[in-house]
């Protein structure tokens, strides 16, 4: 089979077609979507070297256990496969667990191939309805809806999504199909305009003052100056979520946290049913974020495209 394989060099490499152990399904891929952190793995993050990708759709072709009611269906992945047995597994919350491996991130070949293998009980059933184009954005819609999940926002708040990037559209979106009271915030006007023309509201970010009037602000742009901007946007004892990971390059001045007594949460991320549910519903509609759909044999080139300024998510059709 194909597969784009990342080790100190991203190639497309022929491999033998893995085999799925026991309590394991085999997922014929369909389509699959190039993810920041797939590009950040490039660079050295995570130190993972194998087959790249964790956003997938796909069909299950082989299942080794004695529940097959999934054969034949098409499926979407979570993303950790934890160990089963810890604490935090019995406590539903795989995404804790300390012996976790990560799909195409971490300890676990990924989904960039023709094949992949998961466990069933991370594989969620994609409804007719819903095509491969909008079931592949799943597990990001999946990690905008963690927010709500760890954080109660009332009807009445007023919510901001600092950045216009494939994360902050997401993220937008989300909040507007559970009819919340968000404006999400960028530099970029063609960008905006994905959110806008699905009821988002929307603002450049040279337009918005920074006189701490938000009572929740989600940071999604992953820089120093977008977390610096949030705090100066947030009202005192408001809530910054922190949606992206920032690598600091920089000394980051925390004082206004403990002066404004702001109170941060960390998000990664989050549920697939209810993600599945507002496609299915067809509560949101990611075709404009789609800036490409690459061919397997031009794999490498829909990464070079992904890397481009502008490019929001790139695809790539296995089968």
């Amino acid at each position: 089979m194909k597969a784009l394989v990342f080790d100190k060099k991203l190639k497309l490499v022929e491999c033998e077609k893995p085999c799925p152990a026991q309590g394991e399904a085999l997922i014929r891929v369909t389509l699959a979507g190039i993810c920041n952190t797939d590009v950040e793995i490039t660079k050295g993050y995570k130190d993972f070297s194998g087959i790249l990708g964790h956003e997938v759709v796909g069909v299950v072709e082989e299942i080794n256990a004695a529940d097959r009611s999934l054969l034949g269906k098409r499926v979407v992945p979570e993303i950790n496969f934890g160990c089963g047995n810890c604490r935090w597994c019995v406590r539903g919350l795989a995404g804790h667990c300390p012996d976790r491996r990560t799909l195409g991130i971490n300890g676990r070949d990924g989904c960039f191939a023709e094949y992949f293998t998961a466990p069933l009980g991370v594989l969620h059933e994609v409804s007719d309805t819903v095509s491969d184009e909008q079931a592949v954005f799943v597990e990001p819609l999946a990690a905008a809806l963690e927010i709500v999940e760890q954080l109660h926002i009332k009807p009445l708040d007023r919510v901001l999504v600092l950045g216009d990037g494939k994360l902050g559209a997401t993220i937008a979106l989300s909040f507007c199909a559970q009819n919340l009271n968000a404006t999400i915030v960028g530099l970029s006007q063609s960008k905006l305009k994905i959110a806008s023309s699905q009821g988002v509201k929307t603002a450049l970010l040279q337009d918005i003052k920074t006189d701490r009037a938000w009572d929740v602000v989600v940071e999604a742009t992953g820089t120093i100056s977008g977390f610096e901007t949030a705090l100066a946007l947030v009202r005192p004892r408001g809530m910054l979520v922190l949606k992206s990971t920032v690598a600091s390059g920089k000394e980051l001045n925390l004082a206004p946290i403990v002066i404004n007594e702001i109170t941060v949460l960390g998000s990664r991320c989050g549920p697939f049913e209810p993600a599945l549910r507002l496609l299915d519903k067809e509560k949101i509609d990611f075709s404009p974020m789609i800036s490409g759909v690459y061919t397997a044999d031009r794999a490498i080139e829909a990464f070079e495209k992904s890397r481009e300024e502008g490019v929001l998510k790139v695809l790539i059709k296995f089968s």
